[in-house]
């Protein structure tokens, strides 16, 4: 399920909430002021660093994904 931030624009809280793709549906509203005046936002990720690649694994020493 994926998982959204979202942004009240009543109050201001910003928040994360679960979307589920089965017949129950998610209700979208503020957890602080229970508004429905809510905007998808995008949020940061991050990937987490595996131990298989280093720099010892690429040629020139500056692998973008070590």
């Amino acid at each position: 399920m994926p998982l959204y931030t979202y942004i009240c624009k009543n109050c201001g809280e910003k928040f994360d909430l679960l979307i589920g793709v089965t017949a129950e549906k998610t209700e979208l509203k503020c957890k602080k002021c229970k508004s429905k005046n809510i905007e998808k936002t995008y949020a940061a990720f991050s990937m987490g660093k595996s131990s298989s690649f280093s720099s010892n694994n690429c040629p020139t020493g500056t692998c973008p994904l070590g």
